[in-house]
């Protein structure tokens, strides 16, 4: 069992490499560049947000779209995740984190658009996303061989889906809300993970607009709770706030000028830790989030994109910043913190602050969690779907039938209800065993959503450019 894990971790290390990373962080500067820079939008984006448009197609608001798919990116990535980049990187990782974060933007920008521009209608719901877009922009207006190329790119994305939602979306937010209230409260997995799946069930057996409703509620709660936290320590840290920034933009650059008990790094390094750590948290690129994009009520794909990109802004330009500085400023201030890797750093450095470190951290790395075990639902269910509806087609076609849109719907409901089941189910397993495996393993499949997700967003940039000289 162990050589199998060790060889999951080097597929995993090899997915997530120097030509992963390139990929994800080439096509967010090609999207930039061929946009115009779309970012400088942003504060138009954050109005959209807002705004509600009833009488558009769509099932949920555009806000709900934007909450939901936060509740799945804001995760144990944005606390942890940092703390891993500092630890690996040096304090300049922030600063590439960051930068990864503003030029993500573009990407998420370009996947909310394509998902309202190629969604469909079946039977009063939205659906949408990657698989779609790659189907209906892609494969249906080409020919032979290459028809057949997006086609296949169409229904592996959904299959990555659905099976990475069973790792990052349940079992690994499902363990470390367990491993948590266990160290800090002493409450047994099996108790945690009974409470967890209970809650998890109410909203989700509801459906897409059940946990909507959900996330609309939960995410600004968790969000400005942990960004009030972090503000209160780094107001405490204020002596240190100024150096921390500096030493942030110049380690970023001269990463052997890192000093106060932080170790030098190369420049490659540093900015290695931190573009890695930037688009796993905010997940431009991946394609997931363009799911519940294609849920929403909007009057054209551009208000949607918009919509989307500032999820990115939220997530890593904003969160991820902040979690940085508040790490980075108490290290600055409490320089005897020792750690051996960036979950440890993290504890630690919020630990260091009295009365509100701690219960801090374990209500955002709880709330982060959960949050993302109701977002990923959503994902899943969708990729179960898309592939579901392919295998009922083909065997209609193979008995010479033409299924009515009743039977498919039925058919359907009945597949996102087992698919919900199960869903639930792994998430009990996950607060219960041990997920080293299972990390890597969702690792490996969240980089094999981002390939056709990718080649869809590259192959169809000219869509991207008409549609938004169309309506921006």
């Amino acid at each position: 069992m162990n050589t199998f894990n060790e060889i999951i971790t080097n597929i995993s290390e090899i997915v997530w490499g120097v030509p992963m990373i390139l990929l994800l962080l080439g096509t967010h500067i090609f999207l930039t560049i061929r946009l115009r820079f779309p970012q400088r939008h942003i504060i138009k984006a954050i109005k959209l947000s807002f705004s509600k448009n009833k009488d558009a197609e769509g099932e949920v608001s555009q806000f709900g779209a934007l909450a939901t798919a936060l509740a799945a990116t804001i995760g144990t990535g944005n606390i942890v995740g940092v703390g891993t980049a500092i630890a690996l990187g040096g304090p300049g990782a922030v600063f590439w984190c960051w930068i990864t974060g503003v030029l993500g933007m573009a990407t998420k920008y370009g996947e909310g658009l394509l998902a309202v521009k190629y969604r469909i209608n079946s039977g009063g719901r939205m659906l949408g996303g990657p698989m779609y877009a790659i189907e209906n922009g892609l494969a249906n207006n080409s020919k032979g061989i290459v028809r057949w190329f997006w086609k296949v790119m169409a229904i592996l994305f959904a299959v990555f889906t659905a099976i990475a939602t069973f790792g990052i979306g349940s079992t690994v937010q499902a363990n470390a809300i367990a491993t948590l209230s266990h160290k800090a409260i002493g409450i047994s997995p099996i108790v945690v993970g009974g409470i967890v799946t209970i809650l998890a069930a109410a909203v989700i057996m509801g459906g897409v607009k059940s946990i909507a409703r959900c996330c609309q509620t939960l995410v600004p709660l968790m969000a400005g709770v942990y960004i009030a936290g972090c503000f209160a320590i780094l107001f405490i840290n204020s002596d240190f706030l100024i150096p921390a920034i500096k030493l942030i933009v110049e380690s970023a650059f001269a990463p052997s000028a890192a000093g106060a008990g932080f170790v030098g790094s190369s420049i490659m390094i540093t900015a290695r830790y931190g573009i890695a750590r930037g688009l796993f948290s905010n997940e431009s690129g991946m394609g997931s989030a363009p799911i519940i994009a294609a849920s929403a009520q909007t009057k054209n794909p551009v208000h949607q994109a918009l919509v989307s990109s500032s999820g990115t802004f939220w997530d890593t330009v904003v969160i991820c910043a902040i979690t940085g500085l508040t790490i980075v400023s108490s290290i600055l201030a409490y320089p005897d913190i020792e750690a051996s890797n960036g979950g440890e750093l993290t504890q630690m450095a919020f630990a260091k602050i009295p009365y509100i470190g701690k219960p801090l951290l374990a209500f955002g790395s709880l709330t982060f969690a959960f949050s993302t075990i109701l977002g990923w639902g959503i994902y899943g269910e969708r990729g179960m779907e898309f592939i579901a509806n392919k295998i009922i087609l083909r065997r209609s076609k193979t008995k010479g039938e033409t299924p009515s849109p009743e039977y498919i719907e039925n058919k359907l409901r009945g597949v996102n209800n087992t698919y919900r089941i199960v869903f639930l189910i792994t998430v009990y397993l996950g607060a219960v065993v041990s997920l080293d495996l299972v990390w890597n393993l969702a690792d490996i499949f969240n980089a094999l959503m981002a390939i056709p997700n990718l080649l869809c967003l590259l192959f169809l940039s000219g869509v991207i450019v008409k549609e938004t000289r169309k309506y921006l």
